[in-house]
């Protein structure tokens, strides 16, 4: 499922205020990491990770494998951090940064 282009930029202005719940880092993709990332994309539908790794050509290489390892959907990617999202219809309103945001702006 592919996000439209107002979808995104409404994840984007959400992902702005968020902290990297992830870190990546030269060791790659571990279970831990894969796991975490799970983790928090089934709590919170948007989250952000922190790529901390020197050359842009590893960096790149590692969102494409993040992105195939998690079937979540790359929002946004602003230097070393990247927003990612992936739905989760039974997510819970009080951790999913989405709902949290919607219902904290009055939208159903």
């Amino acid at each position: 499922m592919s996000l439209s282009q107002a979808q995104k930029k409404a994840f984007r202005s959400i992902g702005h205020h968020l902290d990297p719940v992830v870190t990546v880092s030269e060791n790659g993709l571990s279970e831990g990491v894969l796991a975490e990332l799970d983790r928090a994309l089934k709590d919170h539908e948007l989250v952000k990770v922190k790529l901390a790794l020197t050359e842009r050509e590893d960096r790149a290489a590692m969102l494409e494998a993040l992105v195939d390892e998690s079937g979540a959907e790359l929002v946004q990617k602003i230097g070393k951090v990247a927003l990612f999202y992936r739905h989760n219809p039974k997510a819970n309103p009080k951790l999913s940064n989405i709902k949290r945001f919607e219902n904290h702006h009055g939208r159903h």
